[in-house]
């Protein structure tokens, strides 16, 4: 290519390639060393009602202005503790909260609630974006499964968020799964529910 403008173009399509690749060869590297580190790893009592506001008041900080609006149920402390990896617990709801984020609108709404319940701690994140097709709601957490915003530049996601915050909840005995909201028949939104067992303090 000797035309500068084509070869402005060109260099700018392979450096996006670069990033792309680079961020799907780290994503996948970490996948396939997870299992490994969550097995040796040392759990310790995790408060979520903390982790999560910390999370809420980290993102509410570098959010513009027409970003949509994050809100989180008060938690009493120590009223919703786990035994976990706290690192890896940030990593699986920051996915579910800049997922959350990137489907609702500007305007839009984005919700996290935790409570505990029969021994179990329920935390739940819910958006006001187009919802997830039926057919769709298992297959989002296999890696690799990517259906992103239109607005949002091709590749920016490697398709293994979702499969590793499962991969994350399934070691830490608890269970994940999504599902639409709705409202007079009408989806409004999606939400990913997430259990995980209470800490025993006996």
């Amino acid at each position: 290519v000797t035309d500068p403008e084509q070869q402005r173009r060109l260099m700018s399509i392979i450096q996006e390639d670069v990033t792309r690749m680079d961020r799907l060869i780290s994503d996948i590297s970490n996948a396939s060393r997870l299992d490994a580190e969550l097995a040796r790893a040392d759990l310790t009592p995790v408060d979520m009602g903390r982790l999560l506001d910390t999370l809420v008041q980290l993102q509410k900080s570098k959010s513009g202005d027409d970003a949509p609006d994050l809100t989180i149920d008060p938690i009493d402390p120590g009223r919703c503790v786990v035994n976990g990896i706290d690192g890896r617990l940030v990593q699986v709801f920051q996915n579910l909260v800049g997922n959350a984020l990137s489907f609702s609108p500007p305007g839009g709404h984005v919700h996290l609630a935790a409570m505990l319940k029969n021994g179990e701690i329920l935390i739940t994140v819910e958006d006001s974006g187009p919802g997830i097709p039926d057919e769709s709601l298992d297959s989002v957490f296999e890696r690799f499964y990517t259906q992103r915003p239109e607005s949002e530049a091709f590749g920016t996601h490697s398709g293994l968020g979702l499969s590793i915050s499962q991969q994350i909840i399934d070691a830490h005995r608890g269970h994940i799964r999504a599902e639409n909201v709705e409202r007079e028949g009408a989806v409004v939104g999606a939400r990913f529910v997430i259990s995980l067992p209470e800490y025993n303090r006996v």
